[in-house]
């Protein structure tokens, strides 16, 4: 076992199936010697070369545009665009293209593409770089959304991700790039796409989380004194709903915490589904905590703007009390 940080993990994914499969590149802007932003892909350029680890021009629609064309053709590219709030101009290659290709086709081609993109605020950033964006992607059919809450998930989802036929959004919260370290094996392990993990068990109340947000769920719980079930949910698309109904049922109870704006955030799809599963089990109405129905404010604010431990402690005596 290693004791790994996220960027160390998702890193060591990327060797060992970079070795294990030589159809698997890296492109993306600064990947290459510079090792990318947050220094993800360190020491690839050297170990793989430029033909597999390659630096592109500032043209996200490029980016993802040439890697659709690499996947159809046989390769299982992993493009990375460097903050999320820059998916915008390949949002129609990703959506328009990628999504729809196995359809349009009739099964003829697919995409096999994972696209890496750090997410999620808390590191001081400027504007169009502390987004989270994954409901408007999970609303996308043909788009699996996947999003880790740790070393050891990161490297088991990842290595599931480009291995998947179809194209993944792999977002990477990056609050937690480097917040903390957990042993995760040196042998490669898959984690399935669409299982969600019970971080731990409780009969009071059942908290949906993912992404940075786990974190501050798992200190509410310690400070709350209650039996709380939290449930990582760590694929938004396609999420893991049996394990969300088994969990509401058995409780009665549930909080969603994300960081995204809460109005059509993916915590209102889970509310719902919550609704229609669970309804005649329901002690309480769903509460959800989450970020505001606004731009996600500069530094000075930006820890305001976040769901925190207060807050979803907060939620967690409101619903427990009603």
């Amino acid at each position: 076992m290693a004791n790994l940080t996220l960027v160390q993990a998702i890193n060591l994914a990327l060797v060992q199936e970079m070795e294990k499969d030589d159809r698997v590149i890296i492109l993306g802007e600064d990947v290459g010697p510079n090792g990318g932003v947050f220094r993800v892909t360190e020491g690839l350029h050297k170990r793989f070369g430029s033909s597999r680890v390659v630096d592109s021009p500032l043209a996200e629609s490029g980016i993802i545009g040439t890697s659709i064309g690499l996947a159809m053709a046989g390769l299982r590219p992993v493009p990375e665009i460097q903050f999320e709030g820059f998916l915008g101009p390949a949002y129609d290659q990703i959506c328009s293209h990628a999504a729809r290709m196995r359809t349009r086709t009739r099964g003829a081609f697919t995409v096999p593409l994972t696209i890496r993109i750090p997410v999620g605020g808390g590191i001081h950033a400027p504007e169009l770089h502390s987004d989270s964006p994954e409901a408007i992607y999970a609303h996308t059919p043909g788009l699996k959304v996947v999003m880790p809450s740790s070393p050891y998930d990161a490297k088991g989802l990842l290595i599931s991700a480009i291995r998947d036929p179809d194209p993944v959004m792999f977002f990477e919260p990056k609050r937690i790039y480097r917040a903390f370290r957990e042993e995760v094996p040196e042998d490669e392990y898959t984690i399935p796409i669409g299982k969600a993990r019970t971080v731990c068990e409780g009969d009071d109340l059942t908290i949906v989380s993912w992404g940075a947000s786990v974190v501050q769920c798992m200190q509410a719980i310690e400070k709350s004194g209650k039996s709380i079930e939290l449930i990582d949910l760590r694929t938004i698309y396609p999420f893991d709903m049996d394990a969300i109904e088994a969990s509401v049922k058995k409780t009665g109870r549930c909080v969603i915490v994300h960081e995204a704006p809460k109005t059509c955030g993916f915590g209102a799809e889970i509310a719902a589904r919550i609704m229609e599963k669970c309804f005649l089990y329901l002690e309480a109405p769903v509460q959800r905590v989450a970020g505001f129905d606004t731009i996600m404010p500069y530094y000075k604010l930006e820890l305001e703007y976040m769901p925190d431990t207060a807050r979803i402690a907060r939620a967690i005596e409101d619903v427990g009390a009603y």
